[in-house]
């Protein structure tokens, strides 16, 4: 079961109901854009992963999570842990351009966007960390475990999309505004624009995240 199953089986029925009405449509456009989110999210701490220091900050913060239950907490405490998370798995630039990014996909503001994403971030982290807890996972094995997770979500029926948000798509609307956020662009239009989202999360992988 892929963390993206986990996050549907979490939800259920109501709180797929309650996101798309924060999203101001139908379930089913709610459930790709919770697909595209959640999956932009994974392939962010996948990309940080990568790194053997962001790897290891990325599993001591799994560790603050474990007994977490964000499906069920206050919205605004959610929100402030998510933005944490997104700040250093994507930094601020980078948040604000995958929001753009699954916008065009949805059709939706990219706004609306941006209130959904620091909900899905704690969710995600703390079913990362129940699995890390009960798999008794190393830094190495949760770098390899996301890994998976990116290349399982890149190949489902959202891969075009993800595809590109996540660095794995060709050039295009989406490829050309994210490609290189995660590590995948190589367009020469991209490249001013990129350094400050990339040098964010590289800057929070050598603290102790107290905001994760």
């Amino acid at each position: 079961m892929t963390l993206n199953d986990e996050l549907f089986a979490q939800l259920g029925d109501s709180g797929l109901q309650q996101i798309a009405g924060l999203l101001g449509t139908d379930t089913a456009t709610a459930r790709q854009v919770v697909e595209a989110s959640a999956g932009t999210i994974v392939g962010g701490m996948a990309t940080n992963a990568e790194d053997a220091d962001g790897a290891q900050a990325l599993r001591s913060a799994l560790d603050q999570h474990v007994d977490a239950d964000p499906f069920n907490g206050d919205v605004a405490n959610l929100a402030k842990d998510g933005q944490g998370i997104l700040g250093h798995v994507l930094g601020d630039q980078g948040t604000e351009q995958a929001a753009a990014g699954i916008s065009q996909f949805a059709g939706i503001n990219s706004n609306t966007i941006m209130k959904l994403l620091p909900l899905l971030a704690p969710m995600v982290m703390s079913l990362l960390a129940n699995r890390a807890s009960k798999q008794n996972m190393d830094a190495g094995a949760v770098a390899q475990d996301l890994d998976q997770e990116k290349s399982s979500a890149m190949s489902g029926g959202l891969g075009d999309l993800l595809g590109a948000v996540l660095g794995g798509g060709g050039a295009g609307g989406l490829g050309g505004l994210l490609g290189g956020l995660l590590g995948g662009g190589q367009q020469a239009p991209q490249q001013q624009a990129q350094p400050e989202p990339q040098r964010q999360p590289q800057a929070a992988q050598g603290t102790s995240n107290p905001d994760w």
